[in-house]
Parts: C-alpha cells; sequence; structure tokens
C-alpha cells in the first residue's frame, strides 16, 4: 500500500485523537474503578449491579470530556440526538463489560480489579470506534 501525505496526516491526526480519548478514557476509568472498589469491595455490594452504575457515571464523565477535547459536539446530531447514541454505544459497551466480569471473576476466579481492569481495557476500544465512526465523525484538531 503506497502512503501519500495526506493519508500520513490523517494517520498521524488520528493517533492524536486517540491519545487524547486515553487521557479522557482514563479520568473515567479512575471514576469507574474507583466507585466500584468502593462499593463493591469496602461496602460489599453486589459486583455486577454496582459496575452498571458506576459505568453509567463514567460514560457521562467521559461524554462532557469527550465533546470538549476530543470530538465536536453537534456536527452529525442534534445534541439530545448525539447524547442518545453515545448512549447506545456507552450501552454495547456496558454489555461488554459486564460479560467480561461476570466471565473473569466468577467463571475463571479472578480478582475484581483485574478483571475490571481488562474490561476497561477492552470497552476502551469499542468506545472510542463507536462514538468516532456511528456518534461524532468530526473530531477537535
Amino acid at each position: 500500500m503506497r502512503f501519500t501525505a495526506f493519508s500520513n496526516t490523517t494517520f498521524f491526526a488520528e493517533q492524536r485523537r486517540i491519545t487524547r480519548y486515553l487521557g479522557v478514557g482514563a479520568a473515567a476509568a479512575v471514576v469507574d474503578i474507583s466507585l466500584l472498589m468502593l462499593f463493591a469491595n469496602y461496602f460489599g455490594l453486589p459486583y455486577l449491579r454496582v459496575a452498571a452504575g458506576t459505568f453509567v457515571l463514567a460514560t457521562l464523565v467521559n461524554y462532557w470530556l469527550s465533546v470538549r477535547f476530543v470530538f465536536v459536539s453537534g456536527k452529525r446530531f442534534t445534541r439530545r440526538w448525539e447524547v442518545v447514541m453515545v448512549f447506545v454505544v456507552s450501552a454495547i459497551g456496558l454489555a461488554l463489560n459486564q460479560v467480561i466480569l461476570f466471565v473473569c471473576v466468577d467463571g475463571w476466579g479472578w480478582g475484581l480489579l483485574a478483571a475490571k481492569l481488562v474490561a476497561t481495557g477492552t470497552v476502551f476500544f469499542w468506545n472510542y470506534f463507536g462514538r468516532r465512526v456511528f456518534v461524532f465523525g468530526a473530531v477537535h484538531h
């Protein structure tokens, strides 16, 4: 495959967006993981229920930071539809998160933190590409 200046520029621009999204995702992951550990491990609440709630909170943090630093809000959809689409993409991410947690914790006997780190890493890629392709399209330069 032959690379042109345009494709090379596009590649590096996408790399910068992914790097910014990594920072956004890290901030959301801190919210998600710290609250999960607090409520599931410290307070002893059922981890899958807690994981669903903390995932939703982290999704709100992620959306807010994403439209500030990564994606351009309102380019493809009205704000209302954009939020709906983000939560549709995130619902798929939540399903992946829950399945990975269940398999790792209940199926394989892993600790909750290790399972959550694997789930977070996996869902990160789905969320970025799902939002990039299906929701935002446009990005901050």
